[in-house]
């Protein structure tokens, strides 16, 4: 079931059925619906609204699938900073002593909200602006580069459990246009780290819930930039097409008190958003699939394990989550790329846009 303030939030089509509400503004209309749920999941980052379901959590009919306690230290890049430096997690050296080049971000904003790419004096003075005019308070840090990868992390508000490194492929925007979860990702020894950092930070911060821990993984090794105590958009599916394992069904678990029925199967998988307009297909952030409307859960098509979309026969703008799996990252990248020019021959699309980031 599916609640929301607007009516045509993409979530409803795919829903057993959905409900129009405010929570802020109508808290008794939510706590009607939800008192008959067997697990509440926010997906969102409203304050507002997140501190509204917190207080009524004991009239749900289930667990409230969130550790709003965890969020707040999250959303603060200082504070999270600090717990993950008592025990020596890797994080990018800080100003002034990793010098030029420097990334300046707000501490308390989500995203790439407020983010700067600064080489010089100038540079970071206009960055600086940039995060006082958020009334926030800059983290600056060495710029580090190298893939983006995630792992998730489920506490039972006394131990904690992580699970599967992920890639994070970034569009031109960087925006997560794709996830990519396949064995290798990390070395077996950097893997095991990296997977002790988010357990050790998660059980010092009593997580009853789940968050993820993000990392860009440099020549030098991992170096952490954040967690983020919420669920995650993409990489649950990803990982659940790549290995089995679900991770709602183990956050459920550890909230409900109940042992983890966790069984990876070896395997591989991606998880990717596209955007048809034409006679072009482009690869996109997350942010430009959200325009979708009305998609549908679409079992094979086009050759895809399964497509979240709105396509349509004959549809001259279309958009769509293809996610693929297999025995290993090779069959998953001949499935995906079988797909892709099976869209373009069936749509008589003739050019296919994959875009980047710029290389600094």
């Amino acid at each position: 079931m599916v609640l929301d303030r607007r009516e045509d939030a993409p979530a409803r089509s795919l829903a057993d059925g959905s409900v129009t509400v405010n929570v802020v503004d109508e808290p008794e209309k939510a706590r009607k619906v939800l008192a008959d749920c067997d697990a509440v999941l926010p997906a969102l980052e409203e304050m507002d609204a997140l501190t509204v379901l917190e207080s009524m959590k004991g009239d749900f009919g289930g667990p409230f699938l969130f550790d709003m306690s965890a969020y707040r230290i999250s959303s603060s890049k200082q504070k999270s900073n600090e717990i993950m430096g008592k025990f020596g997690v890797p994080m990018p050296k800080p100003w002034p002593e990793c010098g030029f080049p420097v990334i300046v971000k707000p501490s308390c904003q989500s995203g790439s909200v407020g983010v700067s790419e600064v080489e010089d004096e100038a540079g970071m003075a206009a960055a600086l602006k940039k995060v006082e005019d958020l009334n926030d308070t800059p983290i600056i840090q060495e710029f580090v580069h190298g893939k983006s990868i995630s792992i998730e992390v489920i506490g039972n508000g006394g131990s904690a459990r992580s699970y599967i490194t992920t890639e994070v492929v970034l569009d031109r925007n960087y925006d997560c246009k794709q996830v990519l979860c396949q064995p290798g990702i990390l070395s077996e020894e950097e893997d095991t780290r990296f997977g002790l950092c988010a357990k050790m930070t998660a059980e010092d911060m009593g997580l009853n819930g789940l968050m993820d821990m993000e990392a860009i993984n440099t020549p030098k090794g991992f170096r952490v930039l954040e967690i983020d105590a919420r669920i995650p958009s993409q990489t649950p599916a990803c990982i659940l097409a790549g290995t089995g394992i679900n991770l709602l069904d183990e956050l459920y678990r550890a909230c409900s008190g109940r042992e983890s029925a966790a069984r990876r199967r070896p395997g591989a998988s991606s998880y990717e958003h596209f955007h048809i307009v034409g006679d072009r297909m482009y690869t996109t952030g997350e942010k430009e699939f959200s325009h979708v409307r009305n998609p549908a859960i679409r079992k094979g098509l086009f050759g895809s394990d399964e497509m979240i979309t709105d396509y349509r026969p004959g549809a001259s703008e279309w958009r769509c989550t293809m996610i693929t799996g297999g025995k290993d990252k090779d069959e998953v990248f001949w499935k995906r790329k079988d797909a892709i020019k099976a869209i373009m021959d069936e749509c008589q699309i003739d050019e296919f846009i994959d875009l980047s980031p710029e290389v600094v």
